[in-house]
């Protein structure tokens, strides 16, 4: 029997990562490498591509694409239970670079399916062509150099990604952007760092595209305002990301994974079943019980607590992650146990 295509993509990613550097001086990966970490722990916007060569792509690639992978995958993930049965017909990538979102979305949805990818970083997309070749369901992927700002022009599509873009733009561009996309777009799934200036801007492109008409599909489980008070939190996730010996070696780490933050929004035209409320800190797993920080459909901020004498739910909790939907969906065992009780009030999200 074939694996599931989830682990056939990260595999086969994994596997066109392997040996990228082959060729190109370790100082010379490093010194890209951490000039990629400055850029991307600033706030700078730029008016000019990040990546300037073959040997800036594939340290990028080495350095960023799994994390990159993950998150989007994570946040891919959360909307596709969110519209059940359906399945892009087609997929656009803004600001995809060497194809990271590509990858993740072939990873959720079985199957072959147009993607375009745009960048207007020409090594980047000449390197994602060349990685995507051999897989399955993107050799037949278009990698298009496009200026990303108030000129991009869409053509209908069902699914437009936008991963770790909106902060090498201004707010003018980043607005242009994300109502570009949203006339476009069936659905439009944006990730941005898990900074406080991420969520900022993963808000914002929010707040356009509900105006636009969307719903909210994830990780909110409503299409309200975030209740967050601005200023005094901010709403993110982490995925788990496994290190290859190439991953540990351009970022000089020595564990077997590290864990990326990020912010996102998925949004639909389509009616949406979000999660009656999700986890939004990682759980605080104690003697008898799990403290869960949930955003509800409220729209509010809560904290519950499940003890042992709820059971199934209690097992439940001790396994749910930072991230996932809460309740899980019941069991038979499940029924005939006690609730848990009406939860606190809090707001602190941040992990």
């Amino acid at each position: 029997m074939n694996a599931p295509a989830p682990l056939q993509t990260a595999d086969s990613l994994r596997a066109a990562l392997a040996g990228l550097l082959d060729g190109i001086p370790a100082r010379q990966a490093a010194q890209a490498v951490e000039r990629l970490i400055a850029h991307y722990r600033g706030a700078t916007p730029t008016d000019t591509p990040i990546l300037r060569d073959r040997a800036d792509v594939a340290a990028y690639a080495a350095y960023r694409m799994p994390a990159t992978f993950e998150a989007v995958r994570s946040a891919l993930r959360a909307f596709a239970a969110a519209v059940p049965g359906w399945t892009p017909g087609d997929h656009v990538d803004i600001g995809g670079g060497t194809g990271a979102a590509a990858w993740a979305v072939g990873a959720t949805w079985d199957g072959e399916r147009p993607v375009t990818v745009l960048d207007w970083a020409g090594p980047a997309l000449d390197l994602g062509r060349e990685l995507a070749a051999g897989h399955r369901t993107l050799h037949g992927a278009r990698w298009e150099r496009a200026r990303i700002g108030p000129a991009l022009t869409l053509g209908p599509t069902d699914l437009v990604t936008v991963s770790y873009v909106l902060n090498e733009l201004t707010a003018p561009d980043r607005a242009a952007l994300v109502d570009a996309a949203a006339a476009a777009a069936r659905a439009v799934v944006i990730v941005e760092p898990g900074t406080p200036d991420g969520y900022g801007r993963m808000i914002e492109a929010r707040d356009r595209l509900v105006a636009a008409g969307f719903h909210v599909a994830a990780p909110c489980p409503h299409s309200a305002a975030c209740p967050i008070v601005p200023g005094t939190d901010w709403c993110h996730f982490s995925a788990r990301v496994s290190r290859s010996s190439l991953h540990r070696q351009i970022k000089g780490g020595t564990l077997p994974y590290e864990d990326e933050k990020f912010s996102y929004v998925a949004a639909t035209r389509d009616p949406v079943a979000p999660a009656l409320s999700r986890v939004v800190r990682k759980p605080q797993i104690r003697k008898g019980q799990v403290l869960l920080d949930l955003c509800e459909t409220d729209p509010s901020l809560r904290r519950t607590t499940v003890t042992k004498r709820h059971g199934d739910l209690y097992r439940a909790a001790r396994d749910t992650d930072w991230g996932d939907p809460w309740p899980p969906a019941p069991s038979p065992s499940a029924q005939d146990q006690p609730t848990p009780p009406p939860p606190a009030r809090r707001g602190v999200l941040s992990g």
